[in-house]
C-alpha cells in the first residue's frame, strides 16, 4: 500500500463517523418529534370511546399493549387502532358510533382475547357466562334541543334501534300544550341498563346526532358523599359510625313555626 493510500484512510475514517453521528442525531430527533406527536395525541383524548370491558381510561392505557387482537376478533369492523391524525393514544382500540356501533356480540369476541387484562372478561361476567348487558363503554346523551321528538315530531329511531329496547331508552309520553291535542313521544335514557353501543347515536335522524354516546365518567355527575340514600341499605350503612354536627344560630334558636311567622307579620297585620 502507498503512502498516499494510508494517509487517506484516517480521513476516510472520520467522515464516516461524522456522518453517522449525523445521522444518529437525526434519527434522536424525528423519535422525539413522534413521541412528543404521541403524548399530544394521548392528552387529545378526553371522549374516547374503548371497547368492552375495559378498565379504567389511565389503567388502560399502561395496561393494553397495542396488539390490536381485539381489533382482529371483531367481526364487525366496529373497533379500529388509533393512527396519528386521530387524536387519540396511537395503536390503542376504539369506535365511534356514528360510523360503526357495537353490535352487542353475545360471545363477546374482542375481549377474552386481550392478553394484558386491559379488556376485563370478570366484568362482564355473570354466573359464569359472558354477558354483554352488563358492559359500560359508555353512555347515551340526549341533547333535547337537537331531538325531534322534543319538538313534537313523532320520531322513536333510536328507541327502536336499541338492542335491549324497553330498558335502556324508554319512550315518556307527555302532553303537546302547544297544539292541545297531540303528545310529545320523548326518549329516555336509563344509565342503569345503557352499556354505550352506540346503535342509538348510529341510528339518529339528524344530521348531527341528538343522542351521542360519551365516557360514562363525562356523561355522569356525581353526588357529594355527604348525601346519603335513604332508601339503599348499603348506602345508608355509611352512617353508621357517623357522628352529628349541630351548628347553632340566631336563626336556629327560634322554632320553626316562629320562623315562618315572623316572614308573615306584615301580611296578618294588613
Amino acid at each position: 500500500m502507498s503512502n498516499h493510500s494510508k494517509a487517506k484512510q484516517p480521513v476516510s475514517d472520520r467522515r464516516k463517523f461524522i456522518l453517522n453521528m449525523a445521522k444518529g442525531v437525526g434519527y434522536a430527533a424525528v423519535g422525539g418529534f413522534l413521541w412528543s406527536a404521541y403524548l399530544d395525541e394521548a392528552e387529545a383524548s378526553p371522549l374516547i370511546l374503548r371497547p368492552p370491558a375495559a378498565i379504567g381510561e389511565k389503567d388502560f392505557l399502561k395496561t393494553c399493549i397495542k396488539c390490536g387482537l381485539c381489533v382482529e376478533a371483531c367481526p364487525y369492523d366496529t373497533l379500529k387502532l388509533a393512527e396519528p391524525g386521530d387524536h387519540k393514544p396511537i395503536g390503542t382500540p376504539f369506535f365511534t358510533p356514528r360510523d360503526i356501533a357495537c353490535y352487542m356480540c353475545e360471545d363477546i369476541p374482542c375481549v377474552p382475547v386481550c392478553p394484558s387484562g386491559a379488556l376485563d372478561e370478570a366484568s362482564v361476567t355473570k354466573n359464569g357466562k359472558l354477558d354483554i348487558n352488563s358492559a359500560e363503554m359508555g353512555l347515551a346523551v340526549i341533547d333535547e334541543n337537537s331531538c325531534v321528538a322534543f319538538w313534537g315530531i313523532q320520531c322513536d329511531a333510536c328507541y327502536r334501534a336499541c338492542p335491549i329496547m324497553g330498558q335502556a331508552i324508554t319512550i315518556e309520553y307527555d302532553q303537546n300544550k302547544r297544539t292541545g291535542k297531540h303528545a310529545y313521544l320523548k326518549p329516555v335514557v336509563h344509565a342503569d341498563a345503557c352499556t354505550g353501543c352506540g346503535m342509538c347515536e348510529h341510528a339518529c335522524i339528524t344530521e348531527k346526532p341528538a343522542i351521542f354516546v360519551l365516557p360514562r365518567e363525562v356523561a355522569m355527575g356525581k353526588a357529594g358523599s355527604h348525601y346519603i340514600k335513604g332508601w339503599d341499605k348499603k348506602d345508608e350503612s355509611r352512617l353508621k359510625d357517623a357522628h352529628a354536627i349541630h351548628t347553632t344560630t340566631q336563626v336556629s334558636k327560634k322554632k320553626a313555626v316562629d320562623k315562618l311567622n315572623a316572614g308573615l307579620e306584615g301580611l296578618l297585620d294588613e
